[in-house]
C-alpha cells in the first residue's frame, strides 16, 4: 500500500539579493499512518522547511510530495481537499499562531463550517469534544475566551484542537512544546501520544531537543538534519543508545545529564569547527566535513555522501561510517 506520506527527492531553494540558499537538498522521508517520525536538528538545518512542504504550505522546487500514491502538486482537486482534511500543522510559536480577535469557539468553527464538517448544534457539540481531547476541560469555560486571556500552555492546547476539528491522519508538530514553561511540556507531549494511540495520528515532530525526541519518537523513528540534508535516520531508540554519524554523536554528547557520574561517562566528541558552514556557500563534499572529527582529506572533501543503509533498520550519510560498516560485514 502506498504510504499516507512520501516526500522523494525534493529540493527547496530560495533566491535572495547574496544568491540561492539551498534549504533542502534531496530529501526523501516516509510516513504511514499512526507512525511519529522525529526530526533533529541545530537551527537552519531545514527542519521547518520540510515540515510545511509535508504540510502542503510550501511547493517544493524539486522533487514529489505524494499522498497516498498521488502527487500532491499534479493531483485532481477532490485529492487536494482530503489531503487539506488529513494533514495538520502546529506552529511553534502560540501567541502568533492564534488570531488574537477571535475567540476559541470561532478559532474551532471555521475550519469545521469550511470543510461543511458539521452546522449549528453539532459544531458546538464537536468543539467541546476536542477541547476535552487536549484537556481543556470544562469545555465551555474556555469556548468564549480569547487567546490573551489563555496562558501559554492552553493556547498551545487551543493549536492542537485547531489541528484536531477535521479528524487529521497527520498532525505537523514544528517545536511544539518549545515555548512553553518546562513544568507543562511533558503534559503537552503526554495529550500528543495519547491522540497517537487513541485516534491513530501520525506525527511529524519537529524540535531541536533530542531529550524531546527520545520521549515522544520512543517507538518511531528519528531523522538528525544537517544543512538541508537528512545525515542519519534510525530508530529512536537505536539512534540514542548507538548514534552512527559523528553529527549525530555530537548533538548527543551536547545534552546535559543531571548526574555528574554520567557527565563523567559521557563520550566527549571534540569537533574541529565550532562553526556552522552559510547555506549560500556550502562546502564542496560533506558538508559537516569542516567540523568533522573523522574528516579524511580527498574523500570527504571531495565526494558527497549518499544515504546508504547499514542494516535493514538504519541508514546514514558518511563515507567514513558507511565504509566501516561494509568492512564489518565482509569480516
Amino acid at each position: 500500500m502506498p504510504a499516507l506520506i512520501e516526500v522523494e527527492h525534493v529540493t527547496q531553494s530560495f533566491r535572495t539579493r547574496r544568491g540561492t540558499i539551498h534549504a533542502l537538498q534531496d530529501v526523501s522521508i516516509r510516513l504511514d499512518a499512526g507512525e511519529v517520525l522525529c526530526l533533529v536538528g541545530e537551527s537552519g538545518s531545514g527542519k521547518t522547511t520540510l515540515g510545511k512542504i509535508v504540510a502542503g504550505l510550501r511547493r517544493p522546487t524539486a522533487g514529489r510530495v505524494l499522498f497516498e500514491g498521488h502527487d500532491l502538486w499534479t493531483a485532481p482537486r477532490d485529492i487536494f481537499t482530503r489531503f487539506r482534511r488529513a494533514v495538520q500543522i502546529v506552529h511553534q510559536d502560540p501567541y502568533a499562531s492564534l488570531n488574537p480577535v477571535q475567540r476559541v469557539a470561532d478559532i474551532l468553527a471555521a475550519p469545521l463550517e469550511h470543510h461543511r464538517v458539521t452546522r449549528g448544534a453539532a459544531t458546538l457539540q464537536r468543539m467541546r469534544e476536542i477541547l476535552t481531547l487536549v484537556d481543556l476541560t470544562p469545555p465551555d469555560d474556555f469556548l468564549d475566551k480569547y487567546p490573551h486571556q489563555l496562558s501559554g500552555g492552553q493556547r498551545q492546547r487551543v493549536s492542537i484542537a485547531r489541528a484536531l476539528t477535521l479528524g487529521p491522519r497527520l498532525i505537523v508538530a514544528d517545536e511544539a512544546v518549545s515555548m512553553v514553561d518546562t513544568s507543562i511540556r511533558v503534559s503537552l507531549l503526554n495529550t500528543l501520544l495519547r491522540l497517537r494511540d487513541e485516534l491513530g495520528v501520525a506525527f511529524l515532530f519537529i524540535t531541536h531537543d533530542l531529550g524531546i525526541a527520545r520521549y515522544v519518537g520512543a517507538r518511531g523513528l528519528t531523522a538528525v538534519m544537517y544543512l538541508g540534508r537528512i545525515v542519519e535516520l534510525a530508530p529512536t531508540r537505536e539512534l540514542i543508545a548507538r548514534p552512527a554519524h559523528p553529527y549525530s554523536r555530537a548533538l548527543l554528547s551536547a545534552i546535559p545529564e543531571p548526574d555528574p557520574v554520567l557527565t563523567r561517562a559521557k563520550e566527549k566528541l571534540l569537533l574541529r569547527s565550532m562553526e556552522i558552514p552559510s547555506l549560500l556557500h556550502l562546502p564542496p563534499g560533506c558538508a559537516f566535513h569542516p567540523r568533522c572529527p573523522l574528516f579524511e582529506a580527498g574523500l570527504c572533501d571531495v565526494a558527497r555522501p549518499e544515504l546508504v543503509p547499514l542494516d535493514d533498520r538504519r541508514a546514514v550519510a558518511c563515507h567514513v561510517v558507511a565504509r566501516a560498516a561494509r568492512k564489518e560485514t565482509v569480516a
